[in-house]
């Protein structure tokens, strides 16, 4: 079995990164002990403070004068202080890229193995999602699997009754496509089955060929408008897909008004949002709803979007140098605009 390796696709599939550019940026430092020096940052706040009671001082000395105001109009003092609180806050930026900082990256993922599960029950034929659910699935599908990568492996399941994989995981996406383009609807849903020939799907992912001892992440992608009818119980399959570290990201698809017609019977066919949930969570994936194809299309370009990277522990000095850079500039530029040099 392929197992996820690291935090990366349990990020991807689960909380994410999402935030400002530097969240995540320091989670430790390389050379702690530097971070001692950041007792400037109080003593250069100290003195700032010590200059403007001084200030106000020898100006309360000549207050007399008539061309005082226009000499120090007040309205320059707030203006020292955003050019202080720049340098002093470029200092501790500097100190912090002193220290070496550590923080999360995110870098183009090289190698995955994803399988895509598709339920192909007889309710994938309602057409709440236009023009049908199957169709704008089979749509959406390979749209997802034209934006991974192109070494990433990727394996497609069909499920109804039973599961069964109809494409093995490759990276020849034509092959993937005409497995999507074959989809054919048939009896019963089992969940549960779709997920176990999932796993079974990525059992059989090549190796990496630059290193074939290596681990191939790998995660499943399924898709369901019903519940499970017959078959092994959701809970089982996702308790062996935890078990081989494989997330399941679950599409349910379809809207509550969804039916179906069958020898002249019309059939109620909403979807179990709940179901597909508790084998997300039981995993380590995602859960998402999608009510149609505009809605699928944006759940996969997210979930497609994820496992493309990995997030790594790198050194991030130069992105802290870099902030300390900027907020310096930005106050001398501030200190000639308002007084027309750099020191005030």
């Amino acid at each position: 079995m392929s197992p996820l390796a690291g935090p990366a696709l349990a990020a991807a599939l689960g909380d994410g990164t999402g935030g400002s550019p530097l969240a995540g940026l320091v989670t430790g430092f390389l050379a702690p002990e530097r971070l001692w020096l950041l007792l400037l940052v109080p003593a250069l706040v100290a003195a700032h403070v010590l200059v403007q009671r001084r200030r106000r001082t020898n100006a309360l000395r000549f207050s007399a004068l008539p061309l005082l105001a226009s000499a120090a109009p007040r309205r320059r003092a707030w203006r020292r202080h955003v050019v202080a609180a720049g340098l002093v806050a470029g200092v501790a930026a500097a100190v912090v890229g002193f220290a070496r900082p550590v923080g999360e990256v995110e870098v183009p993922r090289e190698r995955a193995t994803v399988v895509l599960a598709v339920d192909v029950s007889i309710s994938m034929r309602a057409t709440d999602v236009a023009p049908d659910r199957l169709t704008a699935a089979q749509e959406a599908a390979k749209r997802f699997v034209a934006q991974l990568p192109p070494r990433f492996n990727v394996g497609l399941v069909a499920f109804a009754g039973s599961g069964q994989v109809l494409v093995p995981p490759t990276t020849d996406r034509s092959l993937v496509d005409r497995g999507v383009d074959g989809l054919q609807l048939t009896s019963y849903t089992g969940i549960g089955e779709g997920l176990y020939a999932a796993l079974q799907a990525v059992e059989q992912a090549p190796p990496d060929p630059d290193d074939p001892s290596a681990p191939v992440p790998a995660a499943v992608v399924l898709l369901s408008d019903g519940e499970t009818t017959v078959g092994r119980t959701n809970a089982d399959a996702a308790a062996a897909a935890a078990e081989a570290g494989v997330p399941v990201s679950t599409i349910a698809f379809g809207t509550p008004g969804g039916v179906i017609t069958q020898d002249g019977v019309r059939t109620p066919v909403p979807v179990n949002e709940a179901e597909l949930a508790d084998i997300a969570e039981t995993t380590g994936g995602r859960a998402y709803e999608a009510e149609s194809l505009g809605e699928l299309t944006e759940v996969y370009d997210d979930i497609g979007s994820s496992i493309g990277t990995v997030v790594e522990q790198e050194e991030t000095t130069a992105r802290w140098t870099g902030v300390s850079l900027l907020l310096v500039v930005a106050s001398a530029l501030g200190s000639l605009l308002w007084f027309g040099r750099i020191s005030q």
